[in-house]
């Protein structure tokens, strides 16, 4: 079974964004260096917001990732960054990346909101948007 780790963030106002894309290069080119990744890739969607999709071997190789270096530091500055978070995981059998149509789906019935400190309304209702490159079906 590999593990896998959907995230969806909203930066709440432009000024934040030249931060979180400096953290995002950092975070991006850590994971792919990160024993137990299979797989990294991100969806810049409207709004400011950003989905991620990684696959891993297992769990704890995300966990050690997710609290290390570049992540772990970029994660306490995304509760002032971001009004919006969330997170859903998941195993399955197969090593390639779900469909971020599937990402959405799964948030939508498994995802649970992350901790911000400025939440917007549709954090506080987990209303997600559906990302626009992805078709209504």
């Amino acid at each position: 079974m590999y593990f896998v780790s959907i995230t969806r963030l909203r930066i709440r106002a432009w000024r934040f964004l030249p931060l979180f894309m400096v953290q995002a290069i950092r975070t991006n080119m850590q994971a792919k260096r990160a024993a137990g990744n299979l797989s990294v890739s991100v969806l810049p969607d409207a709004k400011r917001t950003y989905w991620t999709r990684t696959v891993w071997t297992d769990e704890a190789a995300m966990r050690k990732y997710m609290v290390a270096g570049a992540h772990g530091k970029a994660m306490r500055s995304l509760m002032v960054w971001c009004d919006e978070a969330s997170v859903v995981h998941w195993e399955q059998d197969g090593i390639e990346p779900p469909s971020w149509e599937e990402a959405y789906d799964r948030m939508i019935r498994s995802g649970r909101p992350s901790k911000v400190k400025h939440p917007s309304e549709s954090h506080l209702k987990f209303e997600i948007a559906r990302p626009t490159q992805i078709k209504a079906n």
